[in-house]
């Protein structure tokens, strides 16, 4: 009985501790988030690169219709806080695999953006590396970085039914600006 007990503790704390990087990132406790990223234009935007600046990650999929409507608020979000010093990122965690039927393009993410008006840098997290760091376990959602690269607050999950985001992210958004 006893060793089952621990054999219970042990997994549960390993559980825990393999999980508590995004957990803890969640709540800022663990210091700045480190990632890299590529762009569908070649770029490679890396987290220490965009330190100094307070970051909007939305993460989505072309595929998903809920992010044809986030891509709305995405841009009105980047409209409206552009000139504060805030940079928005839509995050496609698409795969590269052409065989993999979750599969797009960079040719086709740009299209995608291109055809619903969206403005912003389209980053790509093909493996989920990024987001599984960030907490995200549902598209879509939202990070958001302060300028010291920290993820505030919980990741922001669904959408808005009014669409509005700007609104919706305001409070969190104004805290740290």
């Amino acid at each position: 009985m006893f060793l089952s007990k621990y054999k219970a503790y042990t997994a549960a704390f390993l559980l825990v501790l393999l999980g508590s990087g995004h957990a803890l990132a969640q709540k800022g406790d663990s210091g700045p988030v480190d990632f890299s990223m590529r762009s569908v234009d070649g770029q490679t935007v890396t987290s220490d690169s965009l330190r100094g600046e307070v970051v909007v990650l939305a993460f989505g999929a072309s595929w998903l219709p809920l992010s044809r409507t986030q891509l709305q608020g995405i841009r009105k979000l980047a409209d409206e806080y552009s000139d504060r010093g805030v940079v928005v990122y839509f995050v496609s965690t698409e795969s590269e695999d052409s065989k993999s039927k979750n599969f797009a393009s960079d040719e086709q993410l740009r299209a995608f953006a291109q055809k619903y008006g969206l403005k912003v840098t389209v980053l790509r997290d093909p493996d989920g590396a990024v987001s599984k760091k960030l907490g995200i376990d549902q598209l879509p959602s939202i990070v958001i970085l302060d300028k010291q690269g920290n993820v505030v607050g919980e990741p922001v999950r669904g959408l808005d039914p009014q669409g509005n985001l700007a609104g919706q992210l305001a409070k969190s958004l104004d805290k740290i600006l």
